[in-house]
């Protein structure tokens, strides 16, 4: 069951990672919360569409998701509004590592709610964090808008993993997803209709990324996550979720020609080791 849901985390954090492209693409024409409005409303109605189809297996120990799913949304909002308007002042590839700094903050706050944390969680965090030091921080030490942002929204990040875990063992998961979603489709529409100004010919530009983002994004992979977590740790999960970088890296490299210099490549490398290094004794237990 373990390896089950590792597979599924990283399956979630692949679509993630090429998500940032798709993000990238879909605000040439559209504005950050026009475009997060419309994938979450893809991803809404596809997850909508899975819940009422899974009525029909429903059993009396049934409980429902949909109440810590307000919960969750309300984090994964503030976390991925963040991390969309930071995408106007960073470029893809550094998005998907500087949004990783989950893996650090993850164990920490593990330990601030009383779980256990295994000697390989901190070695690959701070070899992480070493990696993520030399991506984002310039030699000047100075840090861009868009990196500061993507900060802030690894904090909500952390506690959208750890709300997630608290409950994904408990209810259906579907639900929780599926509210999750509702809830940053609607709060995303109400700040897209109040300070932005959006048009179907420019939401109709941006078709593909709407749909990959909302549809496999927003409606797969965190479904996907909440899943996964249930035969995960929190400090597991987090590091595997965290591959989503290196997609995140690859995908920008090869479909939007982003190019990293050497001191930023060997902070990818150092976080590749880090979550490796995390994984080891997980692995050879299995």
């Amino acid at each position: 069951m373990q390896i089950r849901g590792t597979l599924m985390l990283l399956l979630a954090a692949f679509i993630w990672g090429t998500t940032f492209v798709a993000q990238m693409t879909g605000m040439e024409n559209l504005e950050p919360f026009s475009y997060a409005a419309s994938r979450f409303f893809l991803g809404f109605i596809f997850l909508l569409g899975l819940w009422i189809y899974r009525l029909r297996f429903r059993t009396s120990n049934h409980v429902s998701g949909f109440k810590a799913g307000l919960g969750a949304g309300l984090f994964m909002f503030i976390a991925s509004s963040l991390q969309q308007v930071s995408m106007l002042y960073t470029t893809a590839g550094k998005a998907a590592f500087i949004t990783c700094l989950y893996i650090i903050f993850v164990p920490l706050a593990s330990v601030l709610l009383r779980k256990k944390i295994r000697p390989e969680n901190w070695i690959g965090a701070i070899l992480a964090i070493c990696g993520l030091y030399l991506l984002a921080i310039h030699e000047d030490f100075s840090v861009g808008a868009g990196d500061l942002m993507l900060l802030v929204s690894s904090f909500f990040w952390t506690a959208q993993i750890l709300f997630i875990d608290r409950f994904a063992a408990k209810v259906d998961v579907v639900e929780l997803s599926t509210a999750q979603i509702f809830v940053c489709m609607i709060l995303s529409s109400i700040v897209a209709i109040g300070f932005e100004s959006p048009t179907f010919e420019s939401i109709g530009s941006a078709w593909f990324s709407i749909f990959y983002g909302g549809i496999m994004s927003a409606g797969v992979a965190f479904t996907l996550q909440i899943i996964g977590q249930k035969y995960a740790d929190p400090s597991t999960a987090a590091i595997v979720m965290s591959f989503e970088s290196i997609f995140g890296a690859l995908s920008a490299w090869i479909l939007l020609n982003e190019i990293m210099s050497s001191r930023e490549l060997f902070g990818c490398f150092l976080m590749l080791i880090g979550m490796i290094v995390t994984q080891l004794k997980w692995r050879f237990r299995i």
